[in-house]
């Protein structure tokens, strides 16, 4: 029996390019039937289509766009009770697909519906942020704090750029403009411990920005998850960082702290500048300053292509 299906749109990612390969994709959602399409109109659409998806019975939802519109859909399955959630397909159509490629989902869109369509299903971990004033939101790929998230605000006003070089562009702009470290506290199920930093990264996938290997060893199905942390370092370190970032070869360094946790908590002296999957959580101007991070096995059905991991 084929599973009914919602297609969540968004026809803005990848600077409005994902309206025409949508338009290219009709005829291998109408060979399948069994699928309708909603298209987003505002911020947060996407996480209210994807809740009324599971409500009306839909078994598979798939989130066509970047990382910020499979982040919205997630966030809206994760409000439907585990018994009746859709799956979760994704076609990538943004600038990051940092959670497509962790999950072994192909770059090509036709290939990437047609997984989605006739794929099978494997959970996947996801992570869950509660921040000092008891807001919530779940991650599907990783939350940045400090010097990447900067990053990500940063990359929102280029408008010319696209892709990896957007994000690098993005992020030689913060090391010379937004270079600001902060004394952080931290704790896990395992250890506390206090440094002054540059930038947080807790990843349940192993890269950002479509092409920095943040937390190389980082898997979204093996039950935990990772953190990467730059200690203060000079600009020049951090330029020096850039290429091995690039190559996933950072944990070598000793400026940098690597590790694993199920549950870990950090709490700042300055406003914590936060993006989750992409997508800005806290910009400039705010002043949340504590958070904490769990790692939620298993909890989301996702159609999976073979991973690079595997």
């Amino acid at each position: 029996m084929t599973r009914k299906v919602k297609l969540i749109l968004n026809p803005v990612a990848d600077m409005s390019r994902a309206w025409n390969v949508a338009r290219d994709l009709r005829p291998i959602v109408n060979e399948y039937g069994n699928a309708d399409w909603s298209g987003t109109v505002y911020p947060g659409h996407a996480t209210e289509l994807a809740r009324q998806a599971g409500e009306e019975g839909y078994d598979l939802v798939v989130a066509l766009g970047g990382d910020g519109t499979v982040h919205e859909v997630v966030n809206g399955l994760m409000q439907v009770e585990a018994k009746k959630r859709p799956a979760l397909g994704v076609v990538p159509i943004g600038s990051g697909n940092d959670f497509a490629f962790a999950n072994g989902i192909p770059e090509s869109a036709n290939q990437a519906m047609a997984l989605a369509l006739h794929g099978k299903t494997t959970p996947i971990d996801l992570g869950l942020m509660v921040d000092e004033n008891g807001r919530q939101e779940y991650i599907d790929n990783s939350l940045g704090v400090g010097f990447n998230a900067v990053v990500t605000i940063r990359s929102h006003r280029l408008p010319i750029l696209r892709g990896f070089l957007m994000y690098l562009a993005a992020v030689i702009q913060t090391i010379l403009l937004n270079f600001d470290p902060a004394h952080m506290h931290f704790e896990s199920e395992d250890e506390k411990w206090e440094q002054d930093t540059i930038m947080v990264v807790f990843a349940n996938g192993p890269r950002e920005g479509g092409g920095f290997y943040v937390a190389p060893s980082a898997r979204p199905d093996d039950g935990i998850m990772n953190y990467t942390i730059v200690e203060k370092v000079s600009r020049l370190m951090m330029f020096r960082l850039l290429p091995e970032f690039m190559k996933g070869s950072q944990e070598s360094f000793s400026e940098i702290k690597a590790g694993q946790f199920k549950k870990l908590s950090l709490k700042s002296d300055k406003p914590l500048y936060i993006h989750i999957d992409g997508e800005i959580y806290t910009n400039f101007g705010s002043n949340l300053r504590g958070l904490s991070v769990e790692i939620l096995p298993d909890v989301l059905d996702v159609v999976r292509g073979t991973s690079h991991s595997d």
